[in-house]
Order: C-alpha cells, then structure tokens, then sequence
C-alpha cells in the first residue's frame, strides 16, 4: 500500500504542474494563430534545445530502445548511433537554414504552408498533400504514446488497458487543447529533464547490483564482437544500414522542425545545438545501457523477456523493484514525461496542418478565433482516431514509431533538405518525391520488404524520394527569379 500511496502522489504531483502550465499559457494562446502553433518565434536556447529533444525522444527512449538491447545486445548501439548522427546534422545544417527560409518566404508557421510559399504557388495542392501525410504517420505515432502510456497506467494500477487508454488520451487533450505551442514547448522543457536523471540513474543502480560476473560478461570482447560487429540475422548489413538510416528521418519530422522554426534569434541555434548534443548522447547511451545491463540482472535472477513487446516493460520493471516507492514513482513519471512530451508535440502539429492548411486555405476569410477553435477541434478528432488505433494492448511501440518515423523520414527529409540547399528545386519535384516516398513506405511495410531484403524501409524509401526529386525538378523548368532571389535572400540571412 505505501507503495502505491507513493507512486500515487509523484503521478499526481506531475499532472497537476503540466496542467497549470497549460492554463498559464491559455490566456497567451488567445492573441492569435501565429502565436498558438508558433509562440511568436519567441523561444529562447534552452526552451528550443530541450522541449526539441523532449518531443523526440517518446517513450521508445524508454521502453523500445532498452527493449531491443536487452533482445539483441550492442546491435542497438546501430539504432542509437544513427539517432545521434542525425541530431547532430540537423541542428547543424537545417536548424538555422529552415528558421531562416521560412521566415524569408513569407513567414510562414507551418511545414506545408512553407513549401507553398517556398514554390511561390497560389494552387494549395502541395499544403493539402502535406497535411494528408502528417495526418496518416501522426496517427501512428500518436497511437504508439497513447498505447505505451495505457500499458505504463495498466502495468502501476491495475485497471484495465481500454480505461487507462481514455485517462491518458484525456491528461495530454486537456493541455494541448488550452495552451497551444508555448505550453507544449515549456511542458517539454520540464519533461526533459526529467527524461533525462530518470533514465540516467538506472543504469548506475543495475551496474551496482549486477554480479561482476554478470558484468564482465557484458563488457567482454566476445559479447561485443558478437552482436555488434557480427550477427546471427542473414543480413547484418541490412541491420546496419537500417540502424543507422533512423537518423535520415530527423530532417523530416514536423514536431522538431516547427521547434527549430519558433526561435528568436538563428545565433541561439549553435548553443541549443550543443545542450541537444549532451542530452540525446548521454541519453541514448543510458537507454542502450539499461537493455544491456538489465539483460545480466535479469539472467542472474531466473527472469526472461521471450519477446519485443514483453520486453519493452523492462524499464518498468527496474523502476518498480529496484527504488524506494517515492523514487520509483518519479522514475516511472520519467515515461510519462517522454510519452506526453511527444504525443502533445504531434497533437499540435497535426491541429495545425487540418487549420492552417486545409481550414484556411479553404475558407480565406475566417477569423483567427474561429482556426484557433476549429484546431482545437481537430485535436480532439485526431485523439480520438489515435485511441482507436491503441485499442489492442498486443502492439508494440516500437512497431508503431518505427512506421510513422520511416513515413516522414521517406516524404518529408528529401523535400526540406533541397528547398534550403538546392535553389533548382521545383514544385513538381517536391510533389513527386513525396508523393513516391509516402507510397513506398506504405507499399514496404504493407509487403513486409524487410524480412524479404534485410533493411527496413526509411533507407531505401528516402532514396527513391530523393532521386525522384531531383530527376524531376532538373528535366522541368527552372524555378522563377523571384524564387531565386527569395532563395538567395535567405541563405544571405
């Protein structure tokens, strides 16, 4: 009983600061569009840095990460290789340059509206387009925190998974729904933190109660060599390649992107880089850690997880038997963090796409009251199509994330690298290439390409796109002066 009385009050505790934060900012979100998806580009270093990372890294950092070290050892140092990687050059080539283009062509607040302008077209078939592929990966990602957190409530509580869906869908609606950006950035901010001593103290408590056999063995050559350097799969390049393309998805995704895009000065950028840099090392490291780790713990008590999705309760699992109940509690908060971090981040980009794309471009002469209302609106439809989604507890998380991150990383990271590289880029290159990006991954996942090939689709998908692009876009005409010198003005910036 005093356990749960502990673990009760850390969870209460949580809930309530998200909350005010959210009511603090409702009042800020009333003073328009502009400033409910996109604060005003009034973020600082450290708000941009964290509630970036915070928005990233859900609870797979927690729960699939871990879980696949524990089933496959240092091969998932791949993953989380290609995760740095791809940090790192984000923030190094597209942080400033997307900050930039989308304030040099015509200020825009959205992903889609910005390539519209980025082509200076009038048609709105690149924003709907857009808004139709954030709205389908979205969806599965969304469906992955409702559902990882539905387990957390399941796991700590004991009452049934459906009901534990609709209390946790309902927590992250409430806020998101009242104080817009500036809320979800700040609320990140928070999370991050704690993401980040809560995942980092694990590994320390395991490597203090693991045996030293247990422990030479995990850092023995032979186990390293064996599941880093060689495999038992029948395509350990595929594993490879596969991991380390995780990081071509980082240049595509909406929820970071708009972060980098709501920054009041580009000059802040290089210091949010390098706290960005310290957190997704440390914490990635942590993750892989704990697998590893837990897997010489749990073998030296008798315990096996068989599976993926057993195996994804491990940080669960340490958090509840290894910690006095009161820390136990804010460990397991630490999930809670990483899942309504990014699913809040998602939510918003999602209602801001159905409004600002779709909403608006249909209805030109809407007032910003009623987008405002009308977003909120599509939030609630998007949760309520995520928790249909999460309804069987027999998925894993990492199934979902894995699909909506190779989804963005196909359609959106080719189209957002060339608009800030390539001035020769045209409208119909970005359309094709989204378009053949998008139907791969579908098409790859749907015929199970990676059990056939070895490599998952994000590679082999984003290649395609990228060509495609390129093809098209130099046998078409050559973009406007006017796009030339809007391209050429924003570089200069």
């Amino acid at each position: 009983m005093e356990e749960k009385i502990g673990i009760y009050i850390s969870f209460f505790a949580y809930m309530v600061i998200l909350l005010a934060i959210g009511a603090y900012f409702y009042r800020k979100s009333k003073t328009g569009i502009a400033s409910y998806f996109l604060g005003g580009r009034e973020m600082g270093p450290w708000v941009t840095a964290l509630s970036a990372q915070a928005s990233d890294m859900s609870a797979w950092l927690f729960m699939s990460l871990p879980a696949a070290a524990y089933l496959f050892g240092y091969q998932a140092c791949w993953i989380a290789l290609g995760l740095i990687i791809g940090t790192f050059l984000n923030w190094k080539i597209v942080a400033r340059r997307i900050r930039n283009f989308t304030f040099a062509f015509g200020d825009a607040i959205t992903i889609p509206e910005y390539l519209q302008k980025r082509f200076k077209t009038d048609a709105p078939a690149i924003r709907f387009i857009c808004s139709f592929i954030v709205l389908i990966f979205f969806l599965l990602y969304v469906a992955s925190g409702f559902s990882a957190e539905s387990k957390l409530f399941q796991e700590l509580f004991g009452i049934d998974y459906r009901i534990a869906l609709f209390i946790s869908a309902s927590t992250i609606l409430i806020y998101t729904f009242l104080g817009g950006f500036l809320a979800v950035s700040w609320t990140d901010a928070f999370q991050s933190v704690l993401q980040f001593f809560t995942i980092l103290i694990v590994p320390f408590i395991l490597f203090a109660k693991i045996p030293a056999s247990g422990i030479e063995h995990v850092f023995s050559g032979d186990f390293f060599s064996s599941t880093f350097f060689s495999s038992q799969t029948s395509n350990f390049t595929g594993e490879i390649v596969s991991g380390l393309g995780w990081g071509l998805g980082y240049f595509g995704m909406p929820h970071i992107l708009v972060r980098f895009m709501a920054v009041r000065n580009p000059n802040d950028i290089r210091r949010s880089r390098i706290i960005a840099m310290l957190w997704v090392g440390i914490a990635l490291c942590a993750a892989v850690a704990i697998g590893l780790l837990g897997h010489a713990y749990l073998d030296n008590q008798g315990f096996t997880y068989a599976n993926q999705a057993q195996a994804e309760r491990i940080y669960l699992k340490f958090a509840s038997e290894l910690f006095f109940p009161w820390m136990g509690g804010i460990l397991l908060s630490g999930i809670l963090a990483a899942i309504m971090s990014t699913v809040s981040a998602q939510l918003l980009v999602v209602g801001s796409a159905m409004v600002n794309d779709i909403y608006m471009a249909v209805f030109k002469n809407t007032s910003e009251k009623k987008s405002v209302n009308f977003s909120r609106i599509s939030i609630f439809i998007v949760t309520a199509l995520g928790i249909m989604l999460a309804w069987y507890p027999e998925s894993t998380v990492m199934g979902f994330v894995s699909y909506a991150w190779a989804g963005f990383g196909a359609t959106f990271s080719p189209v957002i690298l060339l608009s800030i590289l390539w001035k020769r880029l045209t409208l119909n290159g970005a359309l094709a290439g989204m378009v053949i990006g998008g139907m791969g991954v579908i098409l790859w996942e749907s015929l199970d390409l990676h059990a056939v090939t070895g490599y998952t689709s994000i590679v082999p998908c984003f290649i395609f796109s990228f060509i495609i692009i390129v093809l098209v876009s130099l046998y078409g005409k050559k973009p406007s002066q006017n796009i030339t010198e809007c391209f050429e003005k924003a570089v200069k910036m």
